[in-house]
């Protein structure tokens, strides 16, 4: 009889397994590249795979994935999953992802790293990203980082988001959803998280509260699993006019400007800083 294979010494002739995976699904928007470069210039990580799922009819434009191929670097491979249709309920598949339907969920199974990390087609990374959260996995299954706002008219970040997406228990979702942790910042050890890996395709409900996939992932793993915390700001969410959030986070911009402006240019810095 056979022994069971060790997961982390694959057998011989299989493709090495990536140091870290990252997830990117997309529509192919004109902000796709700048999501994919800032993976491209990740540090201190080894090798990553970039896998991006095409959730577009066959006849949208794919010029920019080749473009990408070509750019990619040495230590960077590039997985496309592309079915040449959407998956998504908004354009007829059938499932509740709105922007992706089944794509983080097929893709978080071919990742072909246990450490998983997600990113948005208009979101990027600091070049440190990877290399943070994987730390902060040590003794974890999962792991979180904090993010920029930024502004989507200069791409210059506005500040940092110290209400939304800021970990278990804290922030403005804390009193209804215990937290929030936005998929753009997250990192999953996907053999330990495995269960939740289904939920990235499908809604639920929580004490009678919609939750939409990124609620009920961050849900599942804050009560189930082990968390991690990198302490470090390293995704730059990019603001989007059309959220239903976005006049509460321009509010909160300005309070902090208005702060910034009104402290002394003589003060010492604040503890801790």
């Amino acid at each position: 009889m056979a022994g069971i294979p060790d997961p982390d010494h694959p057998p011989p002739g299989n493709i090495q397994r990536f140091d870290a995976a990252i997830v990117i699904p997309t529509m192919l928007r004109e902000t796709l590249p700048q999501a994919v470069r800032s993976v491209f210039g990740q540090r201190g990580v080894g090798r990553i795979q970039v896998l991006i799922g095409v959730d577009c009819p066959a006849d949208a434009p794919r010029g920019m994935l080749d473009t990408l191929k070509q750019e990619c670097p040495d230590n960077v491979q590039i997985t496309v999953v592309d079915p040449g249709y959407s998956t998504s309920n908004r354009n007829g598949g059938m499932h509740a992802a709105l922007d992706c339907g089944a794509l983080r969920t097929v893709m978080s199974y071919l990742a072909h790293s246990r450490h998983v990390a997600y990113l948005d087609d208009d979101n990027w990374l600091h070049e440190s990203h990877l290399f943070h959260l994987r730390e902060a996995m040590a003794g974890n299954d999962w792991a979180y980082c904090y993010r920029w706002y930024v502004d989507p008219a200069t791409d210059l970040p506005a500040c940092l988001d110290r209400w939304e997406s800021v970990g278990p228990g804290r922030g403005v979702y804390a009193k209804v959803l215990d937290g929030f942790v936005d998929p753009n910042c997250l990192m999953i050890d996907k053999v330990a998280c495995e269960p939740v890996l289904r939920l990235w395709s499908i809604s639920g409900s929580k004490d009678n509260i919609h939750l939409p996939p990124d609620r009920l992932i961050f849900d599942t793993l804050k009560r189930h699993f082990r968390a991690g915390e990198s302490r470090k700001a390293t995704n730059y969410y990019r603001l989007n006019p059309k959220n239903d959030a976005h006049p509460h986070r321009m509010k909160w911009i300005a309070e902090e400007a208005r702060k910034s402006a009104e402290i002394p240019k003589s003060a010492p810095p604040a503890a801790g800083n």
